[in-house]
């Protein structure tokens, strides 16, 4: 075999060993990053539950057990900055049964890593055991891995209900669009805001920049929602 017909031989084997290394590094590289993406935070996705902080009076008013007086003094009180917060309001109003009818279709995200037992149980039939499960998996990274986890013991359609109670903090520096729109209330120029003052090296300067815009109490109703860690 001559020279030239050993060399192409050689550089033909050489190409298609570098073409499946470069498919191999972009599959991997592709996996990672898709796992990167779904292993953002978000606010779990609400369905048909409202959140009490920025629902309307007309939806407020048509909730069970809701009265307009009721409506009212919620609106008035707002944020609430915690679930327990809220029940304690609507049960001077609503019996068990009824704040239990009512939490089925309005409610505060509670922080999967930092909310307290009572707020958990506030969750429309939840037990003692899901508790438990709900405390098992922290801290939680992002809400695929809630669902990853409490997947293992209901199936995808409670999954999804259970979605609607709760939020994985999400992360100035470096939350997607659609993570940081996730949050109730949440709009393009306010999203606009929260991207413009990056990178954020603490909670007193995203207070500061976000303060800008909307008042104290608005400000610690998004807090809730985001961390610098």
């Amino acid at each position: 075999m001559s020279f030239v017909s050993t060399l192409s031989i050689r550089l033909t084997a050489d190409w298609r060993l570098g073409m499946t290394c470069a498919k191999f590094l972009c599959a991997t590289f592709g996996v990672a990053l898709a796992v990167s993406v779904a292993l953002q935070a978000q606010a779990g996705l609400r369905g048909n539950v409202l959140d009490a902080n920025t629902a309307s009076e007309k939806e407020l008013l048509a909730l069970p057990g809701m009265t307009p007086a009721l409506a009212k003094t919620l609106t008035d009180r707002r944020p609430f900055l915690a679930m327990t917060d809220l029940n304690t309001l609507v049960a001077s109003s609503l019996n068990a049964e009824q704040r239990t009818a009512l939490y089925r279709r309005l409610f505060v995200q509670l922080n999967l890593n930092t909310a307290s037992d009572a707020e958990i149980q506030l969750i429309p039939g939840l037990g003692p055991r899901m508790l438990h499960e709900f405390k098992e998996y922290r801290p939680y990274k992002a809400m695929a891995q809630f669902r990853r986890e409490i997947g293992k013991y209901v199936d995808d359609k409670e999954v999804a209900r259970l979605e609607q109670y709760v939020f994985v903090p999400i992360n100035l520096n470096t939350a997607s669009d659609a993570d940081i729109l996730s949050i109730p209330g949440m709009g393009q120029r306010m999203l606009h805001e929260f991207k413009e003052y990056r990178p954020y090296k603490a909670m007193a300067q995203f207070r500061r920049e976000i303060g800008k815009y909307v008042d104290e109490k608005e400000v610690a109703r998004l807090e809730r929602y985001v961390t610098i860690n």
